[in-house]
């Protein structure tokens, strides 16, 4: 962390020393959020990820990398809409020239907008720019704590409805013990199927993906509803997104553990798996332990009473005396994962998602993790 930190710091200082008066005398004098926006796509790099079309028969299209700046700028400001962004591009000339247009008339659509994002949710942009920044930046780090959770992510589309079963689907199945010879066979769960071999894009092909109805209940014991989505969120030490992946409102946490962390493994080392009792499966602490990790989940009840009554006069034990061993005090690092939901969903339009349809939802999200993670490696040295 600390080499990441040194990295980090001298690229701060390049941006105050050179970039930043280089635009005071471009632009003029800079707000908080014009320079909070040019430091984020000065870390992310958008356009190298961005085919040039120059040279190209037929008509040119409209600048993709000006358009995909615009989108983070939306993340940035926290903005509803691509017509409220445009909006604002047309009324503000320095935020109008960071994202790269100098003319007023050079702003596209919301029409064209509307093409360019589908053309990014399409190729998957934003997650190939996170997945390289995060490649880049802990290239030789190890990490203390992976801490992972989900949130509910509400859209604005109808979910889908469940389709009825079939007559061979509703056939019961035979009850009681099996007779002298007779097998029966049992289809394995998506668990063990993941931990059988599956690779990463199998794994994620198996989830639903589909927006539908979830149904959680909060820390109060109240019990809420939403249609939309389920966003799937590793975070490292210093809230720091590692990777993400989105799954229907109705997919159990559980079902959706070993693909974010076998997407984890791939970009970062770390030490430690935090999870809370939904995570409590067998195959999941067993995947963990595979990648070479310690897992620390909470453990899950399962409508045992006396168990959830030995665990609540354990904690009672432990608060009286004062005393918490190392895995406890490890532990309380997962709220980590719980201040990037808040971040994502308060500050970078998690809560706006006006688009439809799972990979543009996901394009969206991922433009609020670009910039999340960008502004969360800048606090490390500023």
């Amino acid at each position: 962390m600390n080499q990441l930190r040194e990295t980090l710091s001298q690229y701060w200082l390049n941006i105050q020393v050179s970039l930043f008066p280089w635009l005071k005398e471009e632009l003029g004098e800079l707000t908080e959020k014009q320079q909070q926006l040019v430091m984020t796509l000065d870390v992310v790099r958008l356009e190298a990820f961005l085919r040039s079309t120059y040279g190209l028969p037929g008509r040119p299209p409209a600048d993709r990398t000006a358009m995909a700046r615009a989108f983070v700028a939306k993340m940035v400001y926290a903005m509803p809409t691509t017509k409220a962004l445009i909006d604002r591009l047309e009324s503000d000339q320095k935020l109008r020239r960071i994202c790269g247009w100098e003319r007023k008339n050079a702003i596209p659509g919301e029409w064209t907008f509307s093409r360019a994002f589908a053309e990014f949710a399409e190729s998957r942009l934003p997650e190939r720019v996170h997945e390289a920044l995060i490649h880049k930046r802990y290239a030789e780090e190890i990490v203390g704590h992976i801490c992972r959770d989900s949130t509910a992510i509400e859209a604005r589309e109808r979910p889908m409805k469940k389709m009825s079963k079939t007559a061979e689907e509703k056939t019961p199945k035979k009850r009681g013990r099996p007779r002298k010879g007779e097998e029966r066979t049992q289809e394995p769960t998506r668990l063990q199927r993941q931990i059988a071999g599956m690779s990463l894009t199998q794994m994620l092909e198996d989830l639903p993906t589909a927006c539908d109805v979830g149904t959680k209940q909060n820390s109060k014991g109240y019990k809420s509803s939403w249609s939309g989505y389920k966003l799937h969120i590793d975070a490292a030490d210093g809230g720091i997104p590692i990777s993400c992946i989105l799954t229907s409102a109705s997919s159990h946490d559980s079902q959706s553990a070993i693909p974010p962390a076998a997407m984890t493994s791939r970009r970062v080392t770390n030490l430690y798996d935090l999870m809370d009792s939904a995570y409590d499966a067998p195959q999941i602490h067993e995947y963990s332990r595979q990648l070479g990790h310690i897992p620390l989940i909470d453990i899950h009840p399962r409508r045992d009473k006396a168990l959830k009554e030995e665990l609540a006069n354990e904690r009672r034990r432990c608060t009286a005396a004062n005393y918490q061993s190392a895995e406890e005090q490890r532990y309380h690092e997962r709220s980590t994962v719980e201040r990037v939901n808040g971040r994502l969903k308060d500050e970078f339009g998690a809560r706006a998602v006006r688009v439809r349809g799972h990979a543009k939802v996901m394009c969206h999200l991922m433009f609020g993790i670009l910039a999340l993670t960008a502004d969360q490696l800048l606090r490390f040295v500023t």
